[in-house]
């Protein structure tokens, strides 16, 4: 990011910063605190691409985080959100795609931190130990993850999810027997590799018009526990549980900190729309009026 973006960044964060104060608070009293899921891709030292952030940027953003927030996995995040009401800030991590170089500091960090953390692979290049077109696209041929690796992560406490079979867009999917493909066998086959379940899936882009409605059917029907966005906002107390909203995290800190305290920008992403809203809305209700479970912290190996 340019420095003078990150001076203006600056100067927005601190100038805002009284109204976002104010806007917690508010959001306490009413036990509306949203929960933020992020999410990464890759962890290296190369500064490749826009994806990538250093292993010393993401030690000190997990550092930053963990002195505000409470680290919370996808499951305990959804269990806040059908509960209707959250006066804690939380944030839960996510990563998207599966690179190796991930295991190098950044995964070992947040397994010693004992940091819930939810991780989506893209199941064909992890099969293939081909590196993902985006990458190939620019030149680079980064190592995706390996099985032993995952298995090996799993046994650590990382929650191993979905990213479709082949990081296609399935927005741009009608054939309902290819979506399948991507979703539901992707979920399957990784289950069997792993010898675990596969509890959510992330679309790969994850914006807007990458996200299909039958895709969340898809998802649903398959038993996925729930589906991952990215394309910003936050998760309300009371919103949809099965459609987790997601904020991206770069190389940069004060994107970070402009994200994750209510900046005005997020505090109003509309929700996409998909068929199954309204059921989805009537089992949170259900969920809040029975789930009156304390706030406990996760049990995280």
């Amino acid at each position: 990011m340019p420095l003078w973006k990150q001076l203006l960044l600056n100067v927005y964060y601190h100038a805002s910063y009284p109204a976002r104060l104010y806007n917690y608070w508010l959001d306490v009293s009413r036990e509306h605190v949203p929960v933020i899921v992020l999410y990464y891709h890759r962890i290296a030292d190369d500064r490749a691409n826009p994806w990538t952030t250093s292993n010393r940027m993401f030690a000190r953003q997990i550092r930053w985080l963990g002195d505000r927030f409470r680290f919370v996995s996808l499951a305990e995040a959804q269990r806040l959100i059908r509960r209707g009401r959250n006066y804690e800030p939380c944030v839960s991590i996510t990563f998207d795609d599966g690179y190796a170089d991930n295991c190098r500091q950044a995964i070992p960090l947040l397994v010693k931190e004992r940091i819930p953390c939810t991780y989506f692979v893209t199941l064909y290049n992890v099969l293939s130990e081909e590196p993902f077109s985006h990458d190939l696209a620019m030149g680079n041929r980064f190592a995706p993850n390996t099985l032993e690796q995952l298995r090996a992560m799993a046994g650590a406490g990382v929650e191993i999810g979905a990213h479709a079979y082949t990081h296609s867009d399935l927005g741009a999917i009608a054939d309902r027997r290819l979506l399948r493909y991507e979703v539901v066998a992707a979920g399957e086959e990784l289950r069997a590799a792993l010898g675990r379940p596969v509890r959510y899936f992330a679309f790969p882009y994850g914006q807007r018009a990458n996200l299909n409605p039958a895709a969340f059917t898809l998802a649903r029907e398959a038993g996925y526990e729930g589906v991952c966005s990215a394309y910003g906002g936050f998760n309300y107390p009371g919103d949809d549980a099965f459609h987790l909203q997601r904020i991206a995290v770069d190389d940069n800190m004060i994107t970070l900190k402009n994200w994750v305290t209510m900046d005005p920008r997020k505090a109003h992403t509309q929700r996409y729309v998909y068929q199954g809203n309204d059921e989805a809305r009537m089992t949170n209700d259900e969920c809040r009026r029975n789930d009156e479970i304390p706030i406990t912290k996760d049990a995280v190996p």
